[in-house]
């Protein structure tokens, strides 16, 4: 049967609001964690069928001795205190938690040095390994001073990672360098990214098929961020520019394909947004209980429910949120 014009437009039409109401929804959130002076820049991870939450605290922002607090819960609801790591004399900042190839809990942050207060001496990046999320080895340095080590995701037996220049001590170094180990000690830098812009936190993911995506902050005017793709063994790489600046990101790949990332949103009041995403494109949708001081998301997928830790400073202090989100099934294309 041929459908008149006017049937097929309001069809159309019909077809177009469904796909425009197919956004995520905030099922619960809730906080987990305020003992601190100063909580944040938090992570996510499941592992061994408990969660596992960290972040950091401190006396503010930025200065001081930070401590990585770990939390840890049975079912998501209850959470306890399962450790704290620390360093004399260093901040350890922006905690991420992975699960190595021999099926260890890991840990990479931060390690920055000041003079007095917010002075600014020194950076390198810290490594903690633990069995059973309890007991933690030391603190092992990696790179070099003057490096930030972000975010560490392991695949096919290599963990990688994106080290952006930082602190008085790097140098010449302007941009960001994409690096492979093989134990999450010693890395060997794969490609830089010559990107515009001040390009700096970075998170990496994979899809089915292999490809490594890239999500990456950018400060100053030159550029808002980037969305980056690229296949083994990783040197070339196809790159567009958000259209926004996404600052703590995270994002995940489910097994149907679908991309959804986190992170500051700072068009407007600053606020931790869900956002849809695609390897060329990042849309913002949904706006968590958040403002001030705020984000640093970590994302896990579990039983139908995107699990979002982040911090946020909307009800005076900084305190740790836990968000679980119902997302939109995927669209036919």
């Amino acid at each position: 049967m041929r459908m008149a014009p006017v049937l097929l437009f309001i069809a159309t039409l019909l077809g177009a609001t469904a796909c425009l109401a197919a956004e995520p929804e905030l099922v619960s959130v809730k906080k987990i964690w305020d003992a601190g002076q100063h909580n944040a820049f938090t992570d996510l991870a499941r592992f061994r069928d408990a969660w596992y939450c960290t972040f950091r605290e401190a006396q503010g922002h930025v200065g001081g001795d930070g401590l990585l607090r770990i939390l840890r819960s049975a079912d998501g609801d209850t959470w306890e205190s399962a450790a704290l790591l620390e360093e004399a004399g260093i901040d350890l900042r922006d905690p991420k938690l992975c699960i190595t190839s021999d099926g260890r809990l890991m840990v990479v942050a931060g390690g920055s040095v000041y003079r007095g207060d917010t002075k600014l001496l020194g950076a390198q990046p810290r490594v903690f390994f633990s069995p059973d999320g309890t007991t933690w080895t030391p603190p092992h340095p990696v790179l070099s001073d003057g490096d930030w080590l972000w975010r560490v995701t392991w695949h096919e037996g290599r963990a990688y990672g994106v080290s952006y220049p930082a602190g008085p001590n790097a140098g010449e170094r302007k941009f960001p360098v994409l690096y492979a180990s093989d134990d999450g000690i010693d890395y060997q830098p794969v490609v830089e990214w010559q990107l515009r812009g001040e390009a700096n936190e970075t998170t990496l993911r994979f899809t089915a098929d292999g490809q490594m995506v890239a999500l990456v902050r950018s400060d100053g005017k030159a550029a808002q961020g980037w969305i980056g793709s690229s296949r083994a063994p990783y040197r070339d790489w196809t790159w567009h520019e958000l259209p926004e600046r996404c600052g703590g990101p995270d994002f995940i790949v489910l097994d149907d394909g679908q991309m959804w990332a986190a992170g500051r949103r700072t068009t407007g009041p600053a606020s931790t947004v869900v956002a849809r995403m695609t390897l060329s494109t990042y849309e913002p949708l949904l706006t968590l209980p958040s403002g001030g001081d705020t984000s640093y998301p970590g994302l896990v997928f579990h039983d139908g429910l995107l699990w979002v830790s982040y911090y946020s400073s909307h009800e005076g202090k900084t305190s740790i949120y836990l968000a679980k989100v119902k997302l939109p099934e995927k669209t036919a294309e």
